[in-house]
């Protein structure tokens, strides 16, 4: 799987929602809780009670698409749950999909554009 770029906005909701949902369940979640537009270029991540789901909603420009994945062995990392939304890099959300440790992954800072010479 090709993963996102780095201008792809990606959202966690940090509590666990119920997993019965389906794609209009998981959008109006994310107008309710994560208080964002189902309908921009963001992707929304859902966590089940169990630590080895993960849910995605985001709109493709023609549809909500609901993508999910329940990991064989192991868990996925998730942060403390509480009531909130937390953002995610484009390469911590490639590793969270893998199911490795997104906490390991560091962003790398901006670098200023070189200035022309002359």
């Amino acid at each position: 799987m090709i993963g996102p770029t780095g201008a792809v906005r990606v959202m966690v909701a940090t509590k666990p929602v119920d997993f019965r949902k389906g794609a209009e369940g998981l959008a109006a979640l994310v107008r309710e809780t994560i208080h964002c537009d189902p309908f921009d270029s963001g992707i929304y991540v859902f966590r089940a009670r169990r630590a080895d789901r993960i849910k995605l909603v985001f709109w493709d420009g023609a549809g909500v698409r609901l993508f999910a994945k329940r990991l064989e062995d192991g868990e996925f990392r998730w942060p403390k749950i509480e009531d909130g939304v937390m953002r995610l890099s484009a390469a911590q959300f490639s590793v969270l999909l893998e199911g490795l440790d997104w906490r390991r992954v560091h962003c790398a800072k901006e670098a200023p554009a070189p200035a022309l010479p002359g």
